[in-house]
């Protein structure tokens, strides 16, 4: 029986990056090195440390099944259970969407408007991983934030979240459904947040597969034309926003317009768009000034 040959880390490493970079996966690189540290159990600086070393057969073996699956369509932030968001390192896993950095444009809008004020209630709607509430408080001492979701697996995980960053003094998550009218019990928000479902019921199976297979239906489909979010938080969730305070959506390509005419209509003021880093409209928001009405 001829003997296996043993190989290093970066050999491991060049021939899976190669296999992705063919399979057209941009983040080959990145990819790469993530399968390895989770089949190997090491951090980042170690792999990097440790590149010239050999690796046991049987870690090479977990390696190359994971590689396997990620060429199937299984992304790499449910194969290894956690993502990077906003400086934080999340948990994931299929119950909620993978963090995505378009989403940091959402976050980043948060987070300067709580810095401007003493103390900032946050509610953050579709929560999912909790990842926009969460980078908020983590990056605003004084905001205090209540992550809503309807779905129990996704706030199982968004717990954890709150728990492993640390903030559970100060965010809560509850269960709370973005299309239904506010309970009693939220109270009053100085700031909104809200990256919802808004694929157009049509479209979701033309999403690529890492996507339309693996992520949360519940988490993408917006409706008949993905706007079904959109109308209800500005019409329903207004209500318990404090005077000048503001809603945040995150939107889809091409919906920025169609959400601005909603909180135009419902009676928002100074409406803004902000763009991603590739210069799309990704985020709309505006500023409520009749009151709370709770």
């Amino acid at each position: 029986m001829q003997q296996r040959e043993i190989t290093t880390y970066q050999k491991v490493f060049l021939d899976i990056r190669r296999q992705f970079w063919r399979a057209g996966y941009p983040g080959a690189d990145l990819e790469a090195r993530e399968l390895i540290c989770a089949a190997s159990g090491k951090s980042r600086e170690e792999f990097y440390r440790d590149r010239a070393l050999y690796l046991s057969p049987e870690t090479e073996d977990a390696v190359r099944a994971l590689a396997r699956r990620h060429l199937d369509g299984e992304p790499v932030a449910y194969l290894i259970g956690e993502w990077e968001f906003y400086g934080l390192t999340l948990e994931v896993t299929p119950a909620v969407l993978i963090p995505r950095v378009d989403t940091e444009v959402l976050a980043e809008a948060a987070i300067r408007f709580a810095g401007t004020l003493k103390k900032c209630r946050l509610l953050d709607l579709c929560t999912g991983s909790g990842c926009v509430g969460l980078a908020a408080a983590a990056n605003v001492s004084g905001c205090r934030a209540l992550l809503g979701d309807v779905s129990q697996e996704a706030l199982t995980v968004c717990r954890r979240n709150v728990r492993r960053c640390g903030l559970t003094d100060r965010v809560k998550a509850e269960t709370l459904d973005a299309l239904a009218l506010p309970p009693p019990f939220t109270g009053a928000f100085d700031c909104i947040t809200c990256n919802p479902p808004y694929i157009p019921r049509a479209d979701l199976e033309t999403l690529d597969r890492p996507v339309k297979d693996f992520e949360p239906l519940l988490a993408l489909c917006g409706g008949e034309d993905g706007l079904d979010f959109y109308r209800a938080a500005a019409k329903n969730w207004k209500n318990v926003l404090t005077e000048n305070g503001r809603m945040y959506f995150e939107v889809g390509i091409g919906q920025a317009e169609e959400v601005w005419r909603l909180m135009d209509g419902e009676g928002f003021l100074d409406i803004r768009v902000l763009p991603d880093t590739q210069g799309i409209d990704r985020v709309v928001y505006g500023t409520f000034r009749r009151g709370a009405i709770l």
